[in-house]
């Protein structure tokens, strides 16, 4: 059975692994696996050991902390789950629309982040 926390940490690694533009291939090497157990881990079909989360961490040049950050318990993660779409941090055209955000120029950032909070008003 798949545990909450461990599809927490899953989609964690998934969402860092996509933000600095990184493979499933090239972080299986990175760690010494295949490339089929970092899918396992992603997907939470499979827990990530500690050691494997401390290479993994890191191969993705992040705290092992922050795979946990955003999980106080699973009550917690049940309501976030509910206000925020279940599949937005395992969407790939989302992820890369962030990653393509953090591209821009920090000051045409702060300006397209106004834009974006007035067009939502609208709406």
């Amino acid at each position: 059975m798949v545990h909450v926390v461990d599809v927490h940490v899953g989609k964690r690694i998934r969402q860092r692994r996509w933000l600095v533009g990184m493979t499933q291939q090239k972080l299986a090497e990175c760690v010494g696996i295949k490339f089929q157990q970092i899918q396992k881990y992603e997907t939470g079909a499979n827990r990530v050991s500690a050691s494997r989360l401390w290479d993994i961490a890191d191969a993705l040049e992040v705290d092992v902390a922050f795979f946990f950050e955003g999980l106080k318990s699973e009550t917690d993660v049940e309501a976030a789950s509910e206000s925020i779409p279940a599949d937005m941090m395992g969407d790939k055209e989302a992820m890369d629309l962030v990653r393509s955000y953090y591209a821009i120029p920090e000051n045409q950032r702060r300006r397209l982040f106004e834009l974006a909070r007035v067009l939502s008003d609208v709406a």
